[in-house]
C-alpha cells in the first residue's frame, strides 16, 4: 500500500493520488474547458447550435479533468452544466453562476466555511443581472464583472480553506 503524502499547502487536493496526468496540467486544463465551454454555450444561438454542442462537450470535460475525488467531479457536471444553458436566456440569468461556484469549491475540496464567498458572486450577480436586464449584447460584459468576482472569491475561499485547515 503507497504511503500518503505529506501534506502540502493548497489544501487537500495535492494529496490526492493521481491515475494520469500531473495537477497543475490538469487544473489548467480543467479550469479553462469549464468557463470556455460556458462562454462557448452563453455564445450560442439557433444559427450556432455547434458552438452550443461544442461548450457543452468542453464544459462537461472540464470538470471531468480536474483533480479531485471522482464523485466530487460527477456531481459536478451536470447541474453546472444546465447553469450554462440557463445563461442562454440573457444577462438577467447570470445569477445561476453562484451553482458552479459552489461546485468549483466542493471539487476543489474547500472546507464548509469557504462556502460563504459565494455571497459576494451571488450579490454582483443580482446586480448586474438587474442592471443589464434583457440586452444580450451585453452578456459579455455582464459574465467578465461576475467571472472576475468569482475568481476573487476563489482565492479567498482557499484563504479561508487554509487557516480552517492550520
Amino acid at each position: 500500500m503507497p504511503a500518503t503524502p505529506p501534506p502540502r499547502p493548497g489544501g487537500p487536493t495535492p494529496r490526492l493520488p493521481l491515475r494520469w496526468g500531473d495537477r497543475a496540467t490538469r487544473l489548467w486544463a480543467g479550469a479553462w474547458l469549464i468557463a470556455g465551454g460556458g462562454i462557448a454555450i452563453a455564445g450560442s444561438n439557433t444559427e450556432a447550435l455547434w458552438l452550443l454542442a461544442l461548450g457543452t462537450l468542453a464544459h462537461a470535460a472540464g470538470w471531468c479533468i480536474l483533480p479531485a475525488d471522482g464523485w466530487r467531479r460527477a456531481v459536478a457536471v451536470a447541474p453546472s452544466t444546465l447553469a450554462m444553458w440557463l445563461l442562454l436566456a440573457g444577462p438577467r440569468f447570470v445569477i445561476v453562476l453562484v451553482a458552479p461556484y459552489l461546485l468549483w469549491l466542493l471539487v476543489r475540496h474547500r472546507t464548509p466555511l469557504a462556502a460563504l464567498t459565494a455571497i459576494p458572486v451571488a450579490v454582483v450577480a443580482l446586480l448586474v443581472g438587474d442592471a443589464f436586464g434583457q440586452d444580450y449584447s451585453r452578456m459579455l460584459l455582464a459574465l467578465a464583472i461576475v467571472v472576475g468576482v468569482c475568481a476573487a472569491s476563489a482565492a479567498l475561499a482557499r484563504v479561508v480553506s487554509r487557516r480552517r485547515a492550520g
